[in-house]
């Protein structure tokens, strides 16, 4: 049995085509946990060992839905976020320091945030939230958001139509790289935050003094 039809997003991509690609992107982008890059890279190889589906089309509807997804978690967690966060985020160790220290990283790291947010699981789903939650200026947000969702959906979805059948072979030994890479990387992030948070939360409150509103 081939690679694509394990998956079960295979009939609704047979059936539904773009919009089932369109709609599961942009629903995970918002912040709903999908399974938006099984559906692409599903989509860009039924596309090429098919025929059925046009892989420029494919390509597009995957990155316009995940401009669109992303700016509507954007939106929602500029709007109600922060206001949930500082009611109740001590209950998930997010303190006044900690939810400002999260805020100033924004503000000095946040495009790359939400670009590499894109490639990683992990992030994927809630970066853009995470932006708005943290004021990141909606310009910066906009621009890096566009250049994710269109590098997203260009390199995997091309990727993965150019190895077609071959993805049965390379995507179990790709999946384990990529999860050590997100997780090493989220380890050593934790444990930097960890040994400098001291610094950090200075860095933080001066760079933004005063309550967070």
């Amino acid at each position: 049995m081939s690679f694509l039809h394990e998956l079960p997003v295979a009939d609704l991509i047979a059936s539904y085509g773009y919009v089932a690609i369109f709609l599961i992107i942009a629903l995970e982008s918002a912040g709903v946990p999908m399974p938006g890059e099984t559906v692409l890279i599903s989509a860009a190889v039924y596309a090429g060992s098919t025929g059925n589906l046009d892989i420029v089309l494919v390509i597009a509807a995957a990155a316009a839905a995940a401009i669109l997804g992303d700016n509507l978690g954007y939106w929602v967690g500029r709007r109600w976020g922060m206001p949930l966060l500082l009611r109740h985020g001590h209950l998930i160790a997010l303190d006044h320091g900690r939810l400002k220290l999260g805020q100033y990283l924004f503000r000095e790291h946040g495009g790359k945030i939400v670009f590499f947010g894109r490639f990683t699981a992990m992030l994927r789903a809630y970066a853009a939230v995470l932006a708005g939650v943290n004021r990141l200026d909606a310009r910066r947000f906009m621009l890096f958001n566009a250049l994710g969702g269109v590098a997203w959906a260009g390199i995997m979805g091309m990727g993965s139509y150019w190895c077609g059948r071959s993805i049965e072979r390379i995507a179990g030994p790709v999946g384990l790289a990529l999860l050590a890479v997100v997780i090493f990387g989220g380890l050593a992030l934790w444990l930097f935050v960890r040994r400098h948070e001291t610094r950090l939360l200075a860095q933080a409150e001066a760079a933004i003094p005063g309550p967070l509103a």
